[in-house]
């Protein structure tokens, strides 16, 4: 109940906040308040705690009501005799399962526990993981349409002096329709990022829960260090959440060898009689003989132990995976490190040289308009290419260091 008030308050917080722009880190902290899926971990915690207090108990005593020795047949049938040996009895029962059920019940209470926990861990791993790629989608989004803004506001020059140039003779006035077709393209262009903008804001939306996010300051800066992380791998939330279901594996199993070991209950009754008799008590006690365990308990068992083992399997397995996993987002990351090292270094700037070069050719008269159209075109390709080199990095990086590490930016 706590935990659902707490999310509620959470919730609130971050109504009264929304409309604001996001920074990355604000826009984590924000997915992290307002996650539902976080709330439903959390109370899965609280069901998990709850019950493991009731883990191990002896069962509720039982109350035993009855009526002993009262004749059917013969002479007293049907009735109280001065003689007769009918008793009112009144008692109480306990069902005392053995130590090793009541210990197994407590350790698989904790393990219950343990995977609740890890499944949270889990999660929060993911939301923070999801809003992260979110908020570096929509960051890049936005600016890759800045971008093709300031390529078409430098082609308005172009635009005004085309028909200039035609009356002038200096272009032929099929030119200007290729003016008018590079702007086409060039809104094209905008409809599209417009349309990745208005998506990448949906998918932080959802992360985030502010109806109208906008991401506002600069990306992330993640300084990885492949030998921490490589270190680290056994620490992942995705292979906790697997430790922890083979320690409930295991409570499963000691749980299975327990019910070899008998139980027994005792009982107190007392005996109300004629008053020429007297009254009188009992005591007793009931032990379970668990004899026939090869057809019985023993198969339970050798199948929990089965299912112990493939949780062990497939834990190995998932370490395997993600250690392959991890060398290979490190040998892509360093591809697309190069790639943004060679568009800002050599692509970009030969780009823009060459716009320059057709643009004074243009003016001086030794070069066609859609020459210059083709310089300017190829200019803002390379430099949203770039953009795209640079937005695949910093995404990679804010995948790999949320995916195996905990360090913060």
């Amino acid at each position: 109940m706590r935990t659902a008030w707490l999310f509620a308050a959470s919730a609130m917080l971050a109504s009264a906040t929304q409309a604001a722009p996001l920074t990355f880190d604000a826009a984590l902290r924000l997915a992290e308040q307002s996650a539902p899926s976080l709330a439903a971990k959390s109370l899965n915690v609280v069901a998990a705690r709850s019950s493991a207090i009731a883990a191990g108990r002896l069962p509720d005593l039982k109350l035993r009501v009855g009526l002993d020795n009262f004749p059917v047949s013969g002479p007293p049938a049907w009735r109280f005799g001065p003689e007769s040996m009918t008793m009112a009895t009144l008692g109480v029962m306990q069902d005392v399962p053995s130590a090793a059920k009541r210990r197994a019940a407590r350790d698989r209470a904790a393990a219950d526990i343990g995977v609740a926990e890890a499944s949270g861990r889990l999660e929060v791993r993911d939301v923070r993981l999801g809003a992260a790629l979110a908020w570096i989608d929509l960051h890049y989004a936005e600016r890759r349409l800045a971008a093709l803004e300031e390529v078409s506001q430098a082609l308005a020059p172009l635009r005004e002096t085309a028909p200039a140039q035609i009356m002038a003779g200096a272009a032929r006035p099929a030119q200007v329709l290729e003016v008018d077709q590079l702007t086409a393209a060039l809104g094209d262009r905008r409809a599209e990022l417009t349309a990745v903008i208005a998506k990448a804001r949906a998918d932080l939306a959802r992360w985030t829960g502010d109806p109208t996010p906008d991401a506002a300051g600069a990306p992330p800066s993640y300084s990885l260090d492949p030998e921490s992380l490589r270190a680290g791998l056994d620490a992942l939330p995705a292979l906790t959440a697997l430790e922890a279901l083979a320690r409930q594996a295991d409570a499963d199993l000691a749980v299975a060898r327990a019910d070899k070991h008998p139980d027994w209950s005792w009982e107190f009754a007392y005996q109300r009689r004629d008053p020429m008799w007297g009254d009188m008590i009992s005591v007793g006690a009931t032990v379970s003989l668990p004899i026939f365990a090869r057809k019985r308990q023993d198969p339970l068992v050798a199948a929990r132990t089965a299912s112990a083992s493939r949780v062990r399997l497939e834990r190995e397995a998932a370490r395997r995976q993600i250690g392959a996993a991890f060398d290979t987002d490190l040998a892509d990351q360093a591809l697309l490190r190069n790639r943004l090292a060679r568009a800002e270094a050599t692509l970009i700037p030969l780009a823009k040289r060459r716009a320059d070069l057709e643009t004074a050719s243009y003016a001086a008269g030794s070069a066609g308009l859609d020459n210059v159209l083709e310089a300017f075109l190829a200019l803002a390709d390379a430099h949203i290419d770039r953009l795209d080199r640079e937005a695949a990095l910093s995404r990679d990086t804010v995948r790999i260091a949320l995916t195996y590490g905990t360090e913060a930016p």
